[in-house]
């Protein structure tokens, strides 16, 4: 049984916080490490939009805390997207590398201090363990997937989530840059 939600997520953060030490720390690993973090960042992400953010705010009221967190989501893509591309031998990895670190551990911070109190605080056990269960699911559903592996739907998911209007009639390409235009901001 998956459990609380807020406890899954959690346990992922610490995940790739320990996985950016050993990338920091472990050179000679990063070509086996690299993978490993990038499907495990992509599957949590997909996850957290399809299943936890549209629940976070509408049931438990963080729709400014998810809007921010979606927009984040949006640029550590980006960043993971250029450091899968980076090779681990080449000199700028560690700056392509500490760039995703500082971006993600930022969000983590702001996720655990913001957004999670309060799906704990409004959200009944029993609805984060459904919530455990259908993010758990949908991680697994997602392993494998990359950065750049979007459906159209999936931005979609992200423009709602990040509250990013006008969206609807927009191609698939027209919505990733609105989306991309809209995280830089």
């Amino acid at each position: 049984m998956p459990g609380d939600v807020v406890d899954l997520i959690m346990q992922d953060h610490r995940e790739v916080e320990r996985l950016f030490d050993e990338l920091k720390s472990s050179p000679e690993k990063r070509p086996n490490l690299l993978p490993v973090l990038t499907t495990l960042l992509t599957a949590h992400s997909r996850a957290e939009e399809a299943e936890v953010y549209p629940v976070a705010a509408s049931e438990a009221g963080e729709k400014e805390e998810v809007s921010h967190s979606q927009q984040e989501h949006i640029e550590a893509d980006q960043l993971l997207a250029k450091l899968a591309e980076t090779d681990p031998a080449a000199p700028d990895f560690e700056r392509v590398l500490q760039n995703l670190v500082d971006a993600v551990s930022h969000h983590v911070e702001e996720e655990e201090t913001k957004v999670l109190p309060g799906m704990r605080s409004n959200l009944s056990e029993e609805r984060r363990t459904e919530l455990g269960e259908a993010f758990a699911a949908s991680r697994k559903q997602h392993l494998g997937e990359q950065p750049g592996d979007m459906t159209r739907d999936q931005l979609a998911q992200q423009a709602t989530n990040a509250d990013v209007s006008g969206t609807s009639g927009l191609s698939k390409d027209e919505l990733q840059q609105k989306l991309q235009d809209e995280a830089e901001r």
